[in-house]
């Protein structure tokens, strides 16, 4: 039991949600802007620190027809880098359709650039916790 990451990973930004293992819920908390195309790992690092997770988890992008998408090994690598910088489990979780339905969700609410991202984690954090 305990406190977990997720991460909604693209090139450009990373979307960051907070769960717990005993609600099986998550929270989005803050979305990333990559620097010159690398993750922001000062501020990783940071929440790394504050919140003190027992693992993390990486959207793993797939396409409808449950092939790998594009952006897979993106991710996979990320979730590599993750795993050797700060030595926690890092888990792989599916995100199909995760940015289409947070998209949904916040539809009609004030929302700010990369708020989908944060939502899109927290849905990546919630599968992962429900599959678990």
């Amino acid at each position: 039991m305990g406190t977990l990451l997720g991460f909604d990973y693209g090139v450009k930004k990373i979307g960051i949600a907070v769960g717990q293992t005993v609600t099986a819920t998550a929270t989005p908390v803050i979305t990333l802007q990559a620097k010159q195309q690398k993750p922001d790992w000062d501020k990783i690092s940071d929440l790394i620190k504050t919140w003190q997770p027992e693992a993390l988890v990486v959207g793993m992008p797939f396409d409808l027809d449950d092939t790998e998408a594009e952006n897979a090994p993106h991710a996979q690598r990320f979730a590599r880098q993750l795993e050797g910088r700060y030595h926690l489990p890092v888990h792989m979780a599916d995100e199909r359709l995760t940015s289409m339905v947070a998209l949904q969700e916040l539809k009609g609410k004030r929302i700010q650039y990369g708020d989908a991202d944060a939502f899109a984690a927290k849905l990546i954090l919630e599968t992962w916790l429900s599959e678990h």
